[in-house]
């Protein structure tokens, strides 16, 4: 079965992981890498997870209130029937949930990805090839570096600035594409100066 890619805003939000072993960890530093508010609760927890700032630790065996008014839960428990139970739970009240290696109890999954700043690629092969989407990702890591993540930064900036000097989409499309294209041939953030030449550039042909 294919996934939606839907990327959703995780800074803040309510998640909790259920298991404290190396699958756990794992999930947790995907977690944490994006700003989410996590607890992990499960009766023995790895020092790794305890080490993390900001993961609250809970030792003991999880309860069901612990899944209420989550927003997102980590069923990575070592008992594929417990796994199951916090999944049917989830799902019954709309509970995005991933069940670690049973698929059919997911609501979502965790594809490979990339980060650098706030560009992110994903991808994914609907569960059925880990070793697809390794070889997607790194194909793709040459190109999605720290730099890219910086110029995304510099065009977002601009944004309510060419807003207000340009009225048709198209000439902000073409302001964008070349202060990129400047970036990329010579792998540094273009100038004020360069900047300023493009977008009156485009100004005047608008």
């Amino acid at each position: 079965m294919s996934y939606f890619p839907m990327f959703v805003e995780l800074k803040g939000k309510n998640c909790l992981v259920a298991g404290g072993g190396k699958v756990a960890l794992r999930k947790v530093n995907v977690l944490k890498e994006f700003g989410a508010q996590i607890q992990v609760i499960a009766p023995e927890i790895l020092p790794e997870i305890q080490k993390i700032e900001g993961v609250i630790c809970t030792k003991r065996c999880l309860e069901q209130k612990d899944l209420e008014e989550r927003e997102l839960v980590i069923a990575a428990t070592d008992h594929a029937e417990q796994n199951h139970r916090i999944s049917q739970f989830c799902k019954k009240h709309r509970i995005f949930v991933n069940a670690v290696d049973q698929p059919e109890d997911c609501s979502f999954i965790f594809p490979a990805y990339l980060k650098e700043g706030e560009v992110v690629a994903a991808f994914s092969s609907g569960g059925q090839s880990p070793v697809i989407t390794q070889y997607l990702k790194a194909q793709v890591h040459p190109i999605v570096t720290s730099y890219l993540g910086e110029m995304a930064s510099c065009l977002g900036a601009l944004r309510q600035r060419v807003k207000q000097c340009t009225e048709s989409e198209e000439a902000r499309k073409k302001i964008y594409q070349e202060i990129l294209q400047l970036g990329l041939e010579r792998d540094t953030i273009p100038s004020e100066e360069e900047i300023e030449k493009v977008i009156q550039k485009y100004k005047i042909m608008d």
